[in-house]
């Protein structure tokens, strides 16, 4: 069977055996705090542990690496969403050791995408076309370095109001250990 149908199977049993009853929260975090993360698989519990959340607690936005290189980009407009619309009032920026984003080999990536089917021509025409795989598949040298860029993107964000705290931490997804990069007094 396939994973996705053992999950739909998984899924029937427990809506009909209501397992949701024990999440059930709205829509406003109650910590007020936005979560920008990366879409790492070993941080899916980790994160949550090591930090004590619970479900409800934060709103969760998560990218590869969690770089954020454009002002404008998806994540940007899913933390003005939460600040605006779901009253966050916090939003703190976890990179993680050990990040399959650093040092990011762009010919070794563009060499993978072509031998599992993408074809030369199509790759040719997109960079023809102004697509610059360097700068959209990049990676980053430290995970420091990396928060404190995506921090200091959503810190000078014109559309951020006033008095809403931006902070940077780095997570060891063996141990569950975080450190403080930036933090808002």
């Amino acid at each position: 069977m396939m994973h996705l149908e053992e999950m739909l199977a998984f899924n029937r049993k427990f809506v009909a055996e209501k397992g949701y009853e024990a999440y059930e929260t709205d829509s406003i975090p109650n910590k007020r705090m936005v979560i920008f993360t990366c879409m790492e698989s070993r941080l899916i519990e980790l994160l949550h542990r090591a930090l004590n959340l619970q479900n409800g607690d934060v709103k969760m936005v998560k990218n590869a690496g969690a770089i954020i290189r454009k002002p404008f980009d998806s994540v940007m407009k899913s933390i003005l969403v939460a600040v605006y619309k779901l009253q966050a009032e916090e939003i703190t920026v976890i990179g993680h050791h050990d990040c399959g984003m650093s040092q990011v080999d762009i010919n070794a990536l563009t060499e993978e995408m072509s031998k599992r089917g993408i074809p030369d021509e199509t790759l040719n025409a997109l960079t023809h076309a102004g697509i610059d795989f360097e700068e959209e598949f990049h990676g980053f040298e430290t995970v420091e370095e990396s928060v404190q860029q995506s921090v200091q993107i959503i810190r000078k964000h014109p559309l951020l109001p006033s008095g809403v705290k931006v902070h940077g931490l780095v997570i060891d997804p063996g141990t569950g250990k975080v450190d403080v990069v930036t933090k808002d007094v």
